[in-house]
């Protein structure tokens, strides 16, 4: 039988947990007097905490010491984790679920990778921890996408080969940690920004079980 690996992405992917990102840095940015937009939101995507605030200040040239950043970030996630209190599974995005399951129900791996340092807690809240053979998140990684360290870690605690891996991501930065892993990448958004991916869609709405089905027959 052939073993084939999914990787997921977090953010974006499984949920859309980006809105409550960006509420927490709009939370941090006011007051600094840098204009935050969704736009610039897109640049956080698949990004660690530290390099979204050096980002973030960098959009109103701010300076700050170590002690200030410290304190932003601490801030900004206990600003996001006060939003992710009330999630559940009504949080999953469309056609995820019945994804998930039609993997599991061809006995294949089922892998996070993620930058998210929360991704545990959301897994739990959104109650689709139980189909993750393997977790790999932010406290699991020392370098952010589009380094491929969280997916190569994801594959090598199940043993499986990086050619037997299949990536969903939604972030640019992602796509190209899979392409680097030698993984098959698929991007889940819009073509003109993920184009890099080997196959893209809208959403897991769009994906078939042949589709998947394929994918696990692929030598």
């Amino acid at each position: 039988m052939n073993k084939k690996i999914f990787i997921f992405d977090l953010d974006g992917v499984i949920v859309d947990t980006a809105k409550y990102h960006y509420l927490a840095w709009q939370k941090i940015a006011m007051p600094l007097g840098i204009e935050f937009t969704l736009e610039h939101n897109e640049q956080l995507k698949g990004v660690s905490r530290v390099r979204s605030l050096e980002i973030l200040l960098g959009l109103g040239n701010i300076e700050a010491t170590q002690e200030q950043k410290d304190k932003w970030l601490f801030e900004k996630n206990e600003t996001y984790l006060s939003y992710l209190v009330t999630m559940d599974a009504s949080e999953l995005l469309p056609g995820v679920l019945p994804v998930l399951e039609f993997i599991k129900s061809k006995v294949q791996f089922i892998a996070l990778g993620s930058a998210s340092k929360n991704a545990r807690p959301i897994l739990e809240k959104t109650k689709i921890i139980g189909f993750f053979d393997a977790i790999v998140d932010g406290n699991d990684v020392s370098n952010a996408k589009p380094d491929p360290e969280v997916f190569l870690r994801a594959a090598q605690l199940l043993n499986m080969k990086n050619e037997n891996a299949i990536v969903f991501e939604d972030s640019v930065a992602g796509i190209q940690a899979a392409n680097l892993a030698k993984m098959t990448s698929i991007g889940i958004g819009e073509k003109d920004v993920l184009h890099e991916a080997q196959f893209i869609f809208p959403g897991f709405l769009e994906i078939n079980q042949d589709f998947i089905e394929a994918l696990i027959n692929k030598n």
